[in-house]
């Protein structure tokens, strides 16, 4: 049986909103409890007589849909749900051929919408479906875990897995606009909020030291449910607008917001997206922890500051060393072949996001193959 959240008394909503300022497609994420509730009436507004097409999983179906599809049908809005499995491995080509022809099927047309409810996947999936379907549909995010409130729902990447590796296929697509309920967050299991958590942490590893230092002292009641959870939310989608604001297309500052993914993605396909063994956050969280002991490995920062990482992702209850992944890892090398289809790869030189500091990542090109491998090696007997 999984663990549950220790969620604090009910309390009065407020709503906070955060703008991606990308011009003519600039958008906001609304962010606070009971936005499901409200959903109707702001997709209404935004996409008057608009018909919908609701992307969901089947566990999000049993929790969140009836509440949606009342919201819609008070706002007077026409919609089908097309319903997928749950899990990584829905992130794929013969998933959305479907759902591209169920769209179809639907007859809806370009100025109509498609709709994620769920978490990651269900929105990288559904994205890059409105993406394509008539060139291009109306697409608005209802992200439902942690992970996806802060992190896929925001920044328009959009697209599935390859058996050459994650993400692979897709394309940069941003939403009309994203509802971030923070109250949908009570459902989660603890396993997959800690997995969230671990995005949250990342923002201020990579770029903002005092809301890693706010994260150290007030992580507990941001899992409870408290103010702390829609602030953390918030600064986090915050950090994530500004990059994406100035490198929508990931030329340059955007790689940042990869920081302990080069590894992890690396892990997650070893594993073959086994979600029993290894999800995208534990495997961020370990990948964070790599990337520091890698910089320090390089002479980039000290034993304090890894420690500093460790205790803080330790103290959440995530995983921190490639040992906490149960069952057997491939070898180095194999894992170099999938970190060598890595997206940041440029020319065939390794790339790393790696630290000088809390707060203080930096994009690393050209990164010596056979030193990765060397720490690989040792990292895997540890």
């Amino acid at each position: 049986m999984s663990e549950t959240l220790d969620i604090a008394p009910e309390r009065e909503a407020e709503l906070r909103t955060v703008n991606v300022d990308l011009g003519e497609r600039s958008y906001g994420i609304e962010i606070g409890r009971g936005l499901i509730e409200q959903a109707g009436e702001k997709i209404a507004e935004l996409l008057p007589g608009s018909r919908l097409a609701i992307v969901t999983d089947e566990t999000v179906a049993g929790l969140h849909l009836d509440t949606l599809k009342k919201s819609l049908s008070a706002a007077g809005l026409d919609h089908v749900v097309l319903t997928v499995p749950a899990g990584e491995a829905t992130k794929c080509f013969a998933m959305y051929e479907r759902l591209c022809d169920e769209v179809l099927a639907a007859r809806l047309e370009r100025s109509d919408a498609v709709v994620a409810l769920g978490g990651g996947v269900v929105g990288d999936l559904a994205g890059f479906v409105a993406a394509s379907v008539r060139r291009g549909m109306k697409f608005i995010q209802i992200p439902t875990t942690l992970l996806a409130q802060v992190d896929s729902s925001v920044g328009g990447k959009t697209g599935i897995n390859s058996r050459h590796g994650k993400n692979l296929i897709g394309a940069f697509y941003q939403p009309s606009l994203v509802l971030a309920d923070t109250a949908i967050l009570d459902t989660l299991p603890l396993r997959d909020f800690r997995a969230g958590y671990a995005e949250v942490a990342k923002y201020g590893l990579l770029g903002d030291e005092p809301f890693f230092a706010w994260l150290e002292d007030n992580w507990q009641a941001v899992f409870a449910g408290g103010p702390e959870r829609d602030e953390a939310v918030a600064r986090s989608c915050q950090a994530k607008a500004d990059v994406v604001a100035a490198d929508e297309l990931e030329a340059g500052r955007r790689a940042l917001l990869n920081l302990g993914h080069t590894f992890g993605h690396a892990l997650e396909s070893a594993v073959a997206y086994e979600t029993v063994r290894l999800v995208h956050g534990e495997g961020v969280a370990i990948g964070m922890m790599l990337a520091h002991e890698f910089s320090q490995r390089l002479g980039l920062i000290d034993e304090d500051v890894v420690a500093r990482v460790e205790k803080h992702l330790t103290d959440v209850g995530l995983p921190i060393r490639m040992s906490d992944i149960p069952g057997q890892l491939p070898p180095a090398e194999t894992l170099m072949d999938i970190i060598a289809q890595d997206k940041k790869v440029s020319r065939g030189q390794l790339t790393f996001i790696l630290s000088r500091g809390v707060g203080e990542s930096f994009v690393e090109k050209g990164v010596e193959p056979e030193t990765v491998r060397t720490f690989l090696e040792e990292k895997l007997k540890q």
